[in-house]
């Protein structure tokens, strides 16, 4: 037995995702956002913990739960450059970067009171038009955001 008391050991996933790189002021932001809250199976959080890349860092990891491509698209609004890693059999099967996709459909509120997806009852539209700065451009009435100021829907 190995008594190296400086590691918390957490068990492995067998089959399920885990979040990882999450700067640490998001870490529950995400957790409410993907509604981790409500899920059966078991959820590890792990808050404010060293990081080469990050300084201090979150991860979460959701035992048999594999997040649909909208649940993604929501995360990369909130957190992009965020890392999934998809849980197979205790291996990692797919590890991905979380990033802004090109359009954005029923994620985000529109800021324009005048837009009609505010006035009528239909998903909104956002065309990504600068993913380092964060810019986004409703489809109908062409009004520009930054996803650090959105609401989502």
């Amino acid at each position: 037995m190995n008594n190296n008391k400086t590691e918390l050991l957490v068990a492995a996933l067998e089959n399920g995702t885990v979040i990882d790189h999450i700067p640490s002021e998001l870490v529950f932001t995400i957790a409410s956002l993907l509604e981790l809250d409500k899920l059966s199976s078991s959820v590890t959080i792990g808050y404010n913990l060293n990081s080469k890349k990050l300084g201090k860092k979150g991860i979460i990891k959701v035992a048999d739960k594999f997040f649909t491509d909208e649940e993604i698209s929501r995360l990369s609004i909130v957190a992009p450059n965020v890392v999934l890693n998809v849980i197979r059999n205790f291996d990692v099967v797919e590890k991905k970067e979380v990033i802004i996709p090109d359009e954005l459909h029923g994620i985000v509120r529109c800021s324009n009171p005048k837009c009609i997806t505010n006035n009528e009852p239909m998903n909104t539209f956002f065309h990504v038009i600068d993913k380092t700065e964060g810019i986004l451009k409703c489809h109908y009435c062409e009004k520009e955001q930054n996803k650090s100021k959105v609401k989502l829907v």
